[in-house]
């Protein structure tokens, strides 16, 4: 069985609609002016394509044992059995790193694991196989913060859908 990022699409829709109004906003600019001409256009048309690359997202797939980041141009994969280092990386955009014992490295948003219980439950179960293995060495903190925020908000959504207070109110 195969699981996906849900939202990848809806992302991928924006980051095109983004760049698609970028440079139809900038030729109506240049006609409007009355200078619109072929290198123009060119040049409004590629960086329309820029801000796509820019803000398109990685495609995130996992499987039995595996985990894949889909960008641009190459797909990076780590075997979720056989990870050596998981590192959370904070800023103006939070990612996890993931590095397996073959070299493979992934970096993705953790919010796409909470949003995909089932990328969520592929990476935990390759990640306690690897600590049972004893080959994760760094990382098992980061796993653990990770899970329990997941599985929080797992059982916050559960509960309101089921109109239940989580105080018990």
């Amino acid at each position: 069985m195969l699981a996906w990022d849900r939202g990848w699409r809806r992302e991928a829709r924006a980051a095109w609609l983004c760049g698609l109004a970028l440079a139809g906003v900038l030729t109506a600019i240049d006609l409007g002016r009355g200078g619109f001409g072929w290198t123009h256009g060119c040049c409004w048309a590629a960086l329309g394509a820029t801000l796509v690359l820019v803000l398109r997202p990685a495609r995130i797939t996992a499987g039995d044992g595996w985990l894949a980041s889909r960008g641009v141009l190459r797909e990076r994969r780590v075997r979720t059995d056989l990870l050596t280092r998981v590192r959370r990386e904070d800023g103006m955009a939070p990612r996890l790193v993931l590095r397996d014992i073959t070299g493979g490295r992934v970096e993705l948003d953790p919010q796409v694991l909470a949003d995909n219980p089932l990328l969520w439950h592929y990476l935990d179960a390759g990640a306690r196989l690897a600590r049972e293995r004893g080959v994760l060495v760094e990382g098992t903190k980061s796993l653990t913060a990770l899970a329990e925020r997941i599985d929080g908000e797992g059982a916050r959504r559960l509960l309101s859908s089921a109109e239940i207070s989580p105080s018990g109110d």
